[in-house]
């Protein structure tokens, strides 16, 4: 699809290269990923708030995580199973729209690195100083470290997103399947030199300080564990940490790959189809990673099931 000349507010987006035969299953199943993306993450949340044994610093958290994969699943998904119903000639989306689809897009990638920076502060607070414990991590600090990681993200998504915007537009074309920031300036004919420092700024910045808190925090609690004699302490360090080691290394692979892929224009198919399961995959992860992994988040769904089953059997 070759770029036409802009006549309005209106723009064109590609769509997602299905055939026939295999359009009914991946539609199906895309759509059963978002359902259980939704319910479970919105579950979990729901379970946390209900249940007072649970509304600690760690699983409060928690909630951020989940409340921004339900975000980020809804951002996209929807959107990809319009399209995927949808003829060439009618797949369009109006500018104003696609600016707002970029915004959420990259504050939903900004906000995952933020709020894994602060459930990691709150494993080092934990295992590092567990006797200041309960008097560091108290619920102010909770929320301040809820809001200080989406106000950093919506601050430098902003001004990402913003220096786009204030580009004229020239074309009305967008090679992807959703609005991202590179694809609104890529509409300019503009000089985007600026867009670029900033957008290499803000990953360098972004990555830089997500990667070097986790590995410094999580380096300092191997050498605490190291040091420790409590195997009880190690065994359940070992546990919540290799989670979120295991859910910040999806993250960083999924985003990886979908870079690289940029790079390479004739794997264009393939970078759709992975950015679109880079909306899916880790949400579902998550809830399956943190509601299975974690013993008190497991035994309370046991439990939740364990009622509903005798409550069944008492109605019959």
């Amino acid at each position: 699809m070759a770029n036409s000349t802009f006549g309005g507010d209106i723009l064109i987006l590609e769509g997602l290269k299905v055939t026939s035969q295999s359009f009914t299953p991946a539609f199906i199943l895309l759509l059963l990923v978002y359902i259980f993306i939704v319910v479970s993450n919105v579950g979990l949340v729901v379970l946390i708030f209900r249940s007072r044994s649970l509304h600690q610093p760690m699983y409060l958290l928690l909630c951020n995580m989940s409340i921004n994969d339900v975000f980020g699943a809804t951002i996209i998904v929807p959107h990809v199973l319009r399209d995927l119903l949808t003829s060439d000639s009618e797949r369009n989306i109006h500018y104003v729209h696609c600016a707002t689809q970029a915004f959420c897009v990259h504050l939903h990638a900004s906000a995952s690195h933020t709020v894994l920076m602060i459930m990691a502060f709150d494993r080092y607070v934990a295992i590092c100083n567990p006797l200041r414990y309960a008097t560091i991590m108290t619920n102010r600090m909770v929320v301040s470290l809820s809001v200080s990681a989406w106000a950093v993200a919506l601050f430098m998504v902003a001004i990402l997103v913003g220096l786009s915007v204030r580009l004229s537009r020239c074309r009305s074309v967008v090679f992807n399947l959703f609005c991202d920031n590179a694809s609104l300036f890529k509409l300019s004919c503009e000089s985007v030199l600026i867009n670029n420092i900033y957008g290499l700024g803000y990953t360098v910045l972004l990555l830089g300080s997500s990667i070097g808190s986790i590995t410094l925090t999580y380096l300092r609690i191997a050498i605490v564990c190291l040091r420790s004699k409590n195997k009880v302490l190690n065994s359940k360090a070992l546990q919540t940490c290799a989670t979120h080691l295991a859910v910040y290394f999806i993250l960083l692979v999924s985003g990886f790959i979908i870079v690289i892929l940029h790079r390479f224009p004739q794997l264009a198919d393939h970078r759709k189809v992975a950015a679109v399961l880079g909306h899916v995959v880790l949400p579902a992860l998550n809830a399956v990673i943190y509601g299975l992994q974690i013993k008190e988040v497991r035994q309370k769904i046991m439990n939740l099931f364990h009622h509903n089953k005798i409550s069944l059997m008492d109605v019959k």
